[in-house]
C-alpha cells in the first residue's frame, strides 16, 4: 500500500474544503461488531463517493487488516501519531477502495496508555494532532478499542460525534448506561460539543426473537438515534476480514453487505450530505 503524495494530497485538499466530520465509533464490550462497522460503514461512504479515513486506535489492528493493509507494511501509524514520532500524513495510507484511506494500528499501540499517563495533556494528543491538520476527507472514522481506557478517551475529545454499534443480545444494554455517563462526562469536563451521532443494532436475526426484543427496547430507550437499518448476522462479513476485504468487495451482493449500503445512505441523510 503507498502512502499519499504532496501532490495527491494537495489535489484533494482544494482551498475551500470544509473541516471533515470526526466519529468515534466505541464501545466497550468486545464483539459486538465496532471494527466491522468501521471498516464497511466507511466503504459504503466511500463507494458514494464521499473522502473518507479510518483511524485504527485499536492495538489489535483489526480495522487495517480487514482493509487489506499488511502488518509489515505498518512502520508508521497511529502509535507513533498519537506519541508525536510522525507527522499524521506520513501515517495515510490508501486502500484498496477508491477515496477510503486509513491510518493503520499496531500492537505498539497497547503501550501508548502507559507511555501518556504522565502526561498533563493525554486525553488530547490525538485531538491535537487531527484537528489543525486540515485532512481532505468528508468523514474520518476513529476505531476505538473494546475499553474505555485512554486511548478512547482521546477518541471522544477529538470526535464530533459518538456512533454506537450495539448487538442484538441479551447483554446488549449491559453496560451501555456506563458508556452513556463516560460519554457525558467528556462532554461536561472536555468535549462540549460531543453527541450520540447513532446506534446501529448489530448481529440481527430475524429468525430469533430475543433479536426482535432487543431491537424493541434498544428502540425505546434511545428513540430516533437508533438507526432502522439493522446489520443481520451473515457469514459473508465474518468471513471477508480474512480476506483483506470489506464485504462490500467480498461479495457485494450479500445481505450483509447490502445493510452496510443502507447504511452507509442512512449516515448522509442524518448528516445533512446529498445521497448519490
Amino acid at each position: 500500500m503507498t502512502q499519499l503524495t504532496a501532490t495527491q494530497d494537495a489535489e484533494l485538499t482544494g482551498s475551500a474544503t470544509p473541516a471533515p466530520r470526526i466519529i468515534a465509533i466505541v464501545n466497550q464490550k468486545g464483539g459486538v461488531g465496532k471494527t466491522t462497522t468501521a471498516v464497511n460503514l466507511a466503504t459504503g461512504l466511500a463507494a458514494s463517493g464521499v473522502a473518507t479515513l479510518v483511524i485504527d486506535l485499536d492495538p489489535q489492528g483489526n480495522a487495517s487488516t480487514g482493509l487489506g493493509i499488511d502488518r509489515n507494511s505498518r512502520k508508521v501509524n497511529s502509535y507513533h501519531v498519537m506519541l508525536g514520532g510522525a507527522d499524521i500524513r506520513t501515517a495515510i495510507q490508501k486502500t484498496l477502495v477508491p477515496k477510503l484511506d486509513i491510518i493503520p494500528a499496531s500492537v505498539d499501540l497497547s503501550g501508548a496508555e502507559v507511555e501518556l499517563v504522565a502526561d498533563s495533556h493525554r486525553e488530547h494528543r490525538l485531538n491535537q494532532v487531527l484537528k489543525p491538520a486540515n485532512l481532505p476527507y468528508q468523514f474520518i472514522f476513529i476505531d476505538c478499542p473494546p475499553s474505555l481506557g485512554l486511548l478512547t478517551l482521546n477518541a471522544l475529545v477529538a470526535a464530533h460525534a459518538v456512533l454506537v454499534p450495539l448487538q442484538c443480545e441479551f447483554y446488549a444494554l449491559e453496560g451501555l448506561s456506563h458508556l452513556i455517563r463516560t460519554i457525558e462526562r467528556v462532554k461536561r469536563s472536555l468535549n462540549p460539543s460531543l453527541e450520540i451521532q447513532g446506534v446501529v443494532l448489530t448481529m440481527y436475526d430475524r429468525r430469533n426473537n430475543l433479536s426482535d426484543q432487543v431491537a424493541t427496547d434498544v428502540r425505546n430507550y434511545f428513540g430516533a438515534k437508533v438507526y432502522d437499518t439493522m446489520i443481520p448476522r451473515s457469514v459473508r462479513v465474518s468471513e471477508s476480514p480474512s480476506f483483506g476485504k470489506p464485504v462490500m468487495l467480498y461479495d457485494f451482493q450479500s445481505a450483509g453487505a447490502q445493510a452496510y449500503v443502507y447504511l452507509a445512505s442512512e449516515v448522509l441523510k442524518r448528516e445533512g450530505r446529498m445521497v448519490p
